[in-house]
């Protein structure tokens, strides 16, 4: 691999991935004023979030800290939180009191453009967010409020834009009543992120360095199990190769038994918990010397202390950098996903 550096950019790196990720903790105070300038009325008791890619990432990552902030501050009761991943509304975008969501980076995922036409064409309360395209067209052309994310670099990937849809997000919530109001709270915690940068990435390189010519396999536990997915993501789209994820204690009852006869060789990442079950806790350390012994390396990585909010973005960042560095030892540019572009003119 050759990674010198040209005009301050690594030569494998044309786009400057690694500043965005490195700017990435900002995102959230942008994000929480941009929610909080929204226009609405009604009463909603729940939230339907349609997206894909990195476009969805916010919505699995609220609900973790979702769950978390209404046991933890006096409000409203918690609300339910829908997804939707695919070109139709799921049935409970259609339940009374339900304010759907419409992500898309680009405003042009055909997707969520589909979905958002769907709920068009039934009155349903939504909200668009993009960075212009058709789901800002609709919202113009039919009354719908629209959130205009920020483009702050060229080649700006959806992926890492998860602050400004999770701090959008919220920002309408608390707005709207739906969530006591913690952004100072949080926009806090996220600048904090920044100190601890310089170590997240030499953390990264470390295991990129170990997972090189390896297929990586992430666990954690329930509650942090969209982290593992995230992780699993974020590998395919910078690295460029293969990953998977799964849960404790769900993978001790099947996914374990795979590695009997394994077909390649494989590296785990286990992200762990200290406030996690002691029994879940038992099963990262007896599952790693399980696997170990029939030749499976495995490492366990601690998430550290500190609220859910910074536990989930502190380990967001450090698979970040991980798989930026392994993109960097494969040679491979950790910008673009040319295989989904390739795909999507197939699709027209």
């Amino acid at each position: 691999m050759n990674d010198e550096k040209k005009n301050g950019k690594v030569s494998a790196d044309p786009s400057n991935f690694r500043q965005m990720i490195l700017e990435f903790p900002k995102q959230f105070r942008v994000g929480f004023e941009l929610g909080k300038e929204v226009s609405l009325s009604g009463e909603f008791s729940s939230i339907e979030i349609s997206g894909m890619g990195g476009s969805a990432l916010p919505g699995n990552l609220l609900r973790v800290y979702l769950s978390d902030h209404y046991r933890r501050f006096n409000g409203k009761p918690p609300i339910a939180i829908y997804q939707n991943r695919s070109y139709g509304l799921p049935h409970e975008a259609y339940r009374p009191g339900c304010l759907n969501f419409l992500c898309s980076y680009s405003g042009n995922t055909e997707e969520t453009v589909a979905s958002f036409e769907e709920a068009i064409a039934h009155g349903l309360p939504s909200v668009g967010i993009s960075a212009g395209g058709k789901i800002e067209a609709l919202c113009e052309k039919h009354g719908v409020p629209h959130i205009s994310l920020p483009i702050p670099f060229e080649n700006f990937q959806p992926r890492v834009g998860t602050g400004y849809f999770f701090g959008a997000i919220f920002g309408v919530l608390v707005k709207l009543g739906m969530a006591s109001d913690t952004c100072d709270a949080l926009t806090l915690q996220a600048e904090r992120l920044l100190e601890e940068m310089p170590g997240l990435e030499a953390r990264g390189k470390e295991l990129a360095e170990k997972v090189a010519g390896k297929t990586p396999v992430v666990y954690a536990n329930p509650r942090y199990k969209s982290v593992a997915m995230i992780w699993k993501i974020k590998i395919n789209e910078n690295a460029k190769t293969p990953a998977f994820w799964n849960f404790f204690p769900e993978l001790n009852h099947n996914e374990m038994v795979g590695f009997t006869k394994p077909q390649g060789e494989f590296l785990l990442f286990l992200l762990r918990d200290a406030e996690d079950h002691p029994q879940n806790l038992k099963r990262f350390e007896v599952t790693s010397q399980i696997l170990g012994e029939r030749g499976i390396a495995s490492e366990i990585i601690d998430m550290g202390e500190g609220s859910v909010f910074t536990k989930i973005f502190r380990t967001i960042l450090l698979g970040d950098w991980m798989s930026y560095h392994l993109a960097l030892r494969y040679g491979v540019d950790p910008t673009p996903v040319d295989m989904v572009e390739e795909l999507k003119k197939r699709l027209v």
